[in-house]
């Protein structure tokens, strides 16, 4: 890529311009990339908590709806599932992590009172009750996963951006710039000594002329005298 660059200062001027511009741009995607993974691991390790709280409410889910199906029976628990009026309710907003927009899930109406689930409270149990509140919190606890596990992948993927930016930077831009301005600069020094080199030449000859001339002169002058007498 060198080859095809024309050593002239105007380029060198313009390649070291792009090697400052590159290196701080380097150097702020490195910070950005290292500050992205700080946030990473923070939201790791609460996936990590949402996902144990999130096993630990499907458990306790799956053993009350069984309790609740082995002592009421399927179809006392299937009707006051389908008695349900109110539906779960979610609403998305966003909030910006280190230039990273990640979703914040808002959800109303999940957890509701004996009074809100629209089954008679005198024709249900304890148990079926105890079920619901179950799944009330398990879809709580679902929804939270769905927000940090969706966070999470949008910043493994800027992370990675980064990281191929940084790298390209690094490993690929940069070198070549530099040895850009690396062949230029040898070749301005190559033509700077040709230069000199003419110039001393020049100088040269045109010193051994004005010897000729001053030695022509002097046989004139010497021939002149030589006449007179």
């Amino acid at each position: 890529m060198a080859k095809d660059v024309k050593p002239t200062r105007k380029n060198l001027m313009q390649i070291e311009d792009r090697i400052e511009l590159s290196a701080r741009g380097h150097d702020t995607l490195e910070k950005k990339r290292d500050g992205l993974i700080m946030e990473f691991m923070d939201i790791l390790d609460q996936a990590q908590d949402v996902r144990a709280d999130l096993e630990a409410s499907y458990q306790d889910a799956q053993r009350s709806i069984n309790m609740a199906r082995a002592m009421e029976g399927d179809v006392a628990v299937r009707g006051a599932a389908a008695a349900l009026k109110e539906h779960p309710e979610l609403t998305t907003q966003s909030k910006n992590i280190m230039g990273v927009v990640v979703p914040e899930i808002e959800s109303s109406k999940v957890q509701k009172n004996l009074d809100e689930r629209g089954y008679g409270v005198l024709g249900t149990s304890a148990r079926i009750d105890e079920a619901a509140s179950a799944y009330e919190q398990l879809l709580d606890q679902i929804i939270l996963a769905a927000e940090v596990e969706t966070a999470m992948k949008k910043m493994l993927d800027e992370i990675e951006t980064t990281k191929r930016r940084v790298n390209a930077l690094e490993f690929k831009l940069l070198p070549e710039l530099r040895d850009n301005q690396e062949y230029i600069e040898q070749k301005l020094e190559e033509q700077e000594r040709e230069e000199i080199f003419r110039l001393k030449k020049i100088k040269a000859k045109k010193e051994e002329e004005e010897k000729e001339e001053e030695a022509a002169e002097r046989e004139a002058e010497r021939e002149a005298v030589t006449a007179d007498d």
